[in-house]
């Protein structure tokens, strides 16, 4: 069965970069353009694993991370930004995985590989 992965990002053109190389990699990939979205599509769509950008309009990334983590969900979380000064952030280390935005998502596939590995194990 394949894995679903919810890619929460407010740029267009990377949302559907990300959907079209995920999907490529053989994941099901469903797509939120900010935190809200996010929200809903996490409760409706059932993802194995959430990609989540930081910053976005109307809610944040570390919002939405803080909001997954208060209703105890275990779904892994993959913080993927172009901003290194949030891993500082206490709350970033909530989620499974932090990666720096790249036009090569090499690092990002490895890190989804590992991240869902490590989490059918658990």
């Amino acid at each position: 069965m394949k894995k679903k992965i919810l890619v929460v990002e407010d740029e267009e053109a990377l949302r559907f970069l990300y959907e079209e190389e995920l999907r490529e990699e053989g994941y099901e990939v469903l797509n939120a353009r900010n935190g809200r979205d996010a929200l809903l599509q996490l409760e409706a769509g059932k993802p194995d694993l959430i990609i989540l950008d930081i910053p976005m309009p109307d809610m944040n990334g570390m919002e939405v991370l803080n909001r997954i983590l208060e209703k105890k969900r275990k779904i892994p979380i993959i913080l993927n930004t172009a901003y290194a000064g949030y891993r500082q952030d206490l709350m970033s280390w909530g989620a499974d995985a932090y990666v720096m935005k790249s036009a090569d998502l090499k690092e990002l596939k490895e890190k989804i590989r590992e991240v869902l590995e490590k989490n059918t194990f658990q």
